[in-house]
């Protein structure tokens, strides 16, 4: 079943039934991780660890969710499919699914309609709510409400269906550059991990950390999540000023995400960058962008 229009999405997200396909493809990532453990060595794991910034950072951070849900800033075309490629690495779901669904966080956060909150239970919001139910399968008119930008792009739509091919050509270029310690350690491992740091996102920090701003949600700052998603546990920071590239406001929250965007500036690739910075005379946090446009409908609904 898909989520349609037609009923609220907080009735059709808790029906029962388990998302059998998911639930064995998580099986069997975290019996592969498992099993990664007797094959590791320092090779495979610098070579993971940069496989997991690439398609958590690269991809998740800065491509999936600072680019294509909140546009925080623009980047020439090739970039921009790149960094969603980079994405699918994570095996999270495909662009428009991914998008959709934080879209529809950011309008219900934690209220009747939010995908994933721990005000339905801390295991529902890391991870049920993917096993049961609905999960990211929406219909048409949904992902046309919540993500109109990306289905009127060919490519996006053709990531979409296809989002599960370039982590199977990862594998076979892992298998037989490393064998069989590097298809695991750089698949099952580190997608395993991946995973269950951006699930912290939804859960850890919607329940423990700081408020820095008064968001009328339960969202949190954490760092140590922060460090395992390359600077998405600012999530205060983030669910205040949502289209802001940048969620470490202050010199120490470590934000490597917006690191790489700084990069991308440097490079001429990044444009149009929307950032919060402090008014002293104003004594408040202002988002800076160069442009003043009418709200999308996903952020009025």
């Amino acid at each position: 079943m898909k989520v349609t229009m037609h009923e609220p999405i907080i009735n059709i997200q808790r029906k029962t039934g388990i998302n059998w396909p998911t639930c064995i493809t998580m099986v069997v990532f975290h019996l592969g991780a498992a099993a990664s453990l007797s094959m590791f060595s320092w090779r495979v794991g610098i070579a993971s660890l940069l496989l997991w910034w690439l398609a958590g950072g690269l991809g998740i951070g800065i491509g999936y969710h600072r680019l294509l849900t909140h546009r925080g800033f623009t980047t020439p075309k090739i970039v921009e499919y790149f960094l969603t490629i980079c994405g699918t690495l994570a095996l999270e779901a495909g662009p428009i699914a991914w998008v959709v669904t934080h879209r529809i966080h950011h309008a219900h956060t934690d209220a009747a309609g939010d995908p994933h909150t721990p005000r339905d239970g801390s295991w529902w919001a890391h991870m049920g709510w993917i096993l049961t139910g609905t999960a990211q399968r929406y219909d048409k008119s949904v992902c046309e409400r919540y993500a109109p930008d990306l289905m009127k792009d060919r490519v996006h739509r053709w990531l979409e269906r296809l989002y599960f091919v370039p982590i199977i050509l990862l594998g076979f270029v892992l298998l037989a550059v490393g064998g069989w310690p590097m298809l695991f350690c750089g698949i099952f491992l580190r997608v395993t991990l991946c995973l269950h740091a951006t699930w912290l996102v939804n859960s850890a920090t919607h329940i423990w950390g700081r408020k820095r701003f008064e968001t009328g949600e339960d969202s949190r700052n954490s760092w140590w999540v922060a460090l395992l998603t390359f600077g998405e546990g600012w999530h205060n920071n983030h669910h205040a000023h949502p289209t802001s590239a940048r969620h470490g406001l202050k010199w120490y929250e470590i934000d490597v995400n917006w690191w790489g965007i700084r990069v991308l500036q440097f490079l001429g690739l990044a444009r149009r960058i929307k950032r919060v910075r402090f008014d002293s005379a104003a004594t408040m946090w202002r988002l800076v962008t160069g442009d003043r446009k009418r709200k999308s409908s996903y952020e009025q609904a």
